[in-house]
């Protein structure tokens, strides 16, 4: 049996009610209050207090201060009049048990609405917190580009400048070739005139007689011992220059890159390929349009539409999540990847869109037209043109009328024969 407490007082005024209540020595905390509009208890074993008000009150502003042994309740009313008393008179145990069960009833609705919404905010916190992120990513990666593309317009223009000065130096060699030929060629003039002058006119006036030169014929002399000085020398012998390059993440050149952005970039790749490799339970948060992976696919292919390839990305590697067996998914992150420059990913996405394209029927001829040209794409990127080549040639298979995978392949072939004759 609880041990009923009596012992309180109250006073009012127009708007509110003050109500003390005596704790007979025992020791409340929040959780020993329940209060309702037209109810209010205080349940601390075994003491108990209960008071069905005279009228409603507005239990959301009210307030209770609990300390010396009282608990103080300030409880506001929602229409202003003065009560003839605390609680109701007369009041049955029918009416007791009805207004009990009420006011539990409308506690647990309003815990409830208040879980709910806790959980809509929680949703749109998340939502937001997403949409920020990819924000952020996507002024990263464009500041990113624009360094790049300082970087690349200056050393353009220093490649310019010094192919200025290597014109200009050759210019000016050949100026001092010039005019050192000339110089030669008046010389040998003055030694003809000198020889000519030298020589006797006829046999009458002395029996010596200067021998002719071995060149007068033009087979032997001075002047072709001179020309013969002037020949180039024999074209250096053929060699094999080997070139080895260091291994790279980044495609760019190691003087362009930039070593603190690129492993924050790797970072943030490393740490959403966790994310994807997490437990599902996550997801429940998300919207029922959300957890559709068809939605998913249509709302990445109008984000890659737009050139925005990494929220494009986002929304494929969420589909594929929540479906792993539709090829189309893959397909179409194999392009993101191409643009992106991941083109090991684009190379593993394409092969298994091409795993699930199975059986080859002629409804999937296109899908699979497009996983061997992206898949052959990427290979050439990377300059494996055999394996890009034997890419494009299984799509040439499939559909040979198609000029522009033809074009390609002949490239590829011409790359190929290339590399061959210089190595």
């Amino acid at each position: 049996m609880p041990l009923w407490l009596r012992e309180y007082s109250w006073r009012q005024t127009g708007s509110a009610v003050y109500l003390s209540l005596l704790l007979r020595g025992a020791r409340a905390t929040p959780a020993n209050i329940f209060c309702t509009d037209r109810y209010l208890k205080v349940s601390i074993p075994p003491f108990l207090f209960e008071a069905v008000l005279y009228a409603p009150i507005d239990d959301t502003n009210s307030t209770a201060k609990i300390g010396n042994g009282i608990i103080f309740f300030t409880l506001y009313k929602k229409e202003e009049a003065m009560w003839e008393s605390l609680t109701l008179a007369n009041v049955s145990k029918e009416k007791l048990q009805y207004l009990r069960e009420n006011a539990v009833l409308k506690a647990h609705e309003r815990a409830k609405e208040e879980t709910e919404g806790k959980k809509v905010t929680k949703q749109e916190h998340r939502k937001y917190a997403l949409e920020a992120t990819m924000k952020l990513e996507e002024a990263e990666r464009k500041r990113i580009e624009d360094l790049k593309e300082k970087e690349r317009q200056k050393v353009t223009k220093e490649l310019e400048l010094w192919k200025k000065q290597q014109k200009d130096a050759e210019k000016q060699e050949r100026v001092q070739k010039e005019g050192e030929l000339h110089q030669e060629v008046e010389q040998l003039k003055e030694k003809k005139e000198k020889l000519n002058t030298t020589s006797i006119p006829n046999e009458g006036t002395s029996k010596t007689r200067l021998k002719p030169s071995k060149g007068c014929d033009g087979s032997h002399g001075m002047f072709s011992a001179d020309l013969k000085e002037e020949q180039l020398p024999a074209p250096r012998p053929p060699a094999t220059i080997k070139i080895n390059f260091t291994a790279r993440v980044f495609p760019t050149a190691l003087r362009e890159s930039r070593i603190a952005e690129e492993e924050e970039w790797l970072s943030k790749q490393a740490e959403a390929r966790r994310t994807i490799r997490a437990d599902l339970s996550e997801l429940e948060d998300l919207k029922e349009e959300e957890k559709n992976p068809d939605w998913l696919k249509d709302k990445g292919n109008k984000m890659f539409a737009t050139g925005n390839y990494l929220a494009a990305l986002n929304a494929y590697n969420l589909a594929v999540r929540l479906n792993s067996k539709l090829p189309l998914l893959y397909l179409n992150r194999a392009a993101c990847h191409l643009k992106l420059r991941n083109l090991h990913k684009a190379i593993e996405d394409s092969s298994k869109a091409l795993e699930l394209l199975t059986p080859p029927v002629p409804d999937n001829e296109n899908a699979r037209v497009k996983a061997y040209v992206r898949r052959g794409t990427a290979f050439c990127q990377l300059e494996l043109f055999t394996e890009g080549l034997q890419d494009y040639e299984a799509a040439l298979t499939i559909d040979p009328k198609n000029k522009t995978i033809e074009k390609d392949a002949e490239k590829i072939r011409h790359l190929i024969q290339g590399t061959t004759q210089y190595s």
